[in-house]
């Protein structure tokens, strides 16, 4: 059976917490650099695990700085020699604040060659608008579109696995809008509900597509047990012809000490339009300062 999906989305935004650590010497013969850039890995996973637990939104519109904003990176590297290979990555993010408008576009592309041959040809991006009526009512505009260039190509692994072009998805997008509302923003506890329609669409490898109307509902709950403690539930629900998703991400964030901070979640990913309808993580993940 054809596996279909969408991707849930929600009007969240993170603060990434950066760790700024001191690199290890450089040598790449005996692989220092090779470790070092492994360990700004394993950070990086760790910061983006813990920021998954903030919400610049949470108490409301955001006192953020009216006009235009951004940031961008961009990454190359060539290879020649006993293997040729290139890699590029491209990240954007653009911020626009007009009073009560808040709209946030970011996207990814990540292109990789070896050999001659294309190895990754992907595109993601996705937009958030966010109009606040008052304190506690907002309407919310999202469209997301993600591609893969390589998803009208069968590797040696999936002939074996059975899979054909028609279970690659090529395109993935999504649009949808709706209300929002505020329904308890203390500052102890806050919960932002908000559901509305929307319009997925979906083109796989072998050149069929699927256009589809779908629901989309979200919450956000946040609940503080004491300065150090502090729990999240997000869930994100979607349903539409080809089938019924739901995502929910409980997490439990504890500072120990000034510099320790650990953060316990569970992620459950439902999607009934799979043999195995249901997918659990759990997921631990600490930061140390000394």
């Amino acid at each position: 059976m054809r596996m279909k999906y969408v991707k849930l989305l929600a009007s969240a935004s993170t603060l990434v917490v950066a760790l700024a650590t001191p690199s290890l010497a450089q040598d790449g013969i005996v692989g220092i650099d090779a470790l070092d850039d492994r360990i700004d890995d394993i950070e990086q996973d760790v910061n983006e695990d813990m920021a998954r637990a903030e919400d610049a939104s949470r108490f409301g519109n955001p006192d953020q700085r009216q006009g235009f904003s951004g940031s961008a990176a961009l990454g190359y590297s060539g290879k020649t020699g006993n293997n040729d290979s290139q890699d590029f990555s491209l990240g954007l993010r653009l911020h626009n604040v007009s009073g009560a408008f808040v709209q946030t576009l970011g996207a990814a592309i990540d292109f990789s060659e070896s050999e001659g041959s294309s190895t990754k040809e992907d595109i993601f991006a996705v937009y958030d608008g966010n109009y606040y009526f008052n304190d506690r009512f907002y309407g919310f505009v999202l469209g997301r579109v993600q591609m893969d260039g390589l998803a009208d190509q069968l590797t040696a692994q999936e002939m074996a696995d059975g899979l054909t072009l028609g279970d690659k998805v090529k395109r993935d997008a999504f649009l949808g809008v709706g209300p929002g509302y505020r329904v308890v923003n203390t500052p102890d506890m806050t919960w932002r509900v908000q559901a509305g329609l929307g319009v997925s669409y979906l083109e796989y490898g072998d050149n069929s597509s699927t256009t589809e109307a779908a629901a989309i509902a979200s919450s956000r709950l946040y609940y503080k047990f004491s300065d150090t403690v502090f729990l999240t539930n997000d869930t994100d629900l979607l349903n539409s012809d080809s089938a019924f998703r739901a995502n929910n991400d409980l997490g439990v964030n504890f500072k120990i000490t000034d510099a320790i901070s650990t953060r316990v979640s569970y992620l459950t990913e439902y999607n009934d339009s799979r043999a195995i309808k249901t997918d659990n993580k759990l997921g631990v993940s600490m930061v140390f300062g000394f």
